[in-house]
């Protein structure tokens, strides 16, 4: 039996634009989390630190200590320090004190994926070990189930989105196998 644990993400609206949806892990200075693009990733915010100059700015430096950068939390989508407040002033004069927060984009673009994390998502290499096991070439696998060599190949190697009822079709039409999805 085939065994596919998925992730299932909440569809937001605007769902292009990447947004973390938990906060996994912290070690040290690196944020491990959870994107809205179904990654897991790793924020690690030592480089970054120094390559936006954050000792020179009085505000920023705060995250420099490890006891301030540890009160980090999720905020619509957001890492923010609530201890870490800044003045934002309006177009009519008034200001107020907000939490200090990165943009998600940016958060998203510096960071690495989180491979430990991502790997026990991969359906490829559960799909490349199957057709292995059967003996099978990915031409054989895609006329089996339908579809293309070149599929079966972006599917093997994680470079495809696979839909379920394409996956089903792949599993038990052209491996012969069960599928049986487990959310936990």
């Amino acid at each position: 039996m085939l065994y596919a644990h998925l992730v299932l993400t909440p569809m937001r609206k605007s769902a292009k634009i990447p947004r973390i949806l938990k906060i996994e892990a912290i070690n040290g200075y690196k944020v491990y989390c959870a994107f809205s693009t179904g990654e897991y990733r790793v924020i690690d915010f030592a480089p970054l630190f120094e390559q936006w100059h954050y000792a020179m700015d009085p505000l920023r430096a705060q995250l420099l200590e490890p006891e301030i950068f540890r009160t980090v939390n999720l905020n619509e989508g957001t890492l923010q320090w609530p201890s870490v407040l800044q003045i934002t002033k309006l177009s009519n004069g008034m200001e107020f004190e907000v939490p200090f927060e990165l943009d998600p984009l940016v958060l998203y673009e510096v960071s690495e994926p989180d491979e430990e994390r991502n790997r026990k998502y991969l359906i490829g290499s559960l799909v490349r070990n199957a057709r292995k096991a059967e003996g099978i070439t990915q031409e054989e696998l895609a006329q089996r189930s339908g579809t293309t060599k070149n599929y079966i190949s972006r599917i093997e190697n994680d470079r495809s989105d696979i839909e379920l009822g394409t996956l089903i079709k792949i599993v038990e039409i052209g491996l012969g196998k069960k599928l049986k999805i487990q959310v936990k």
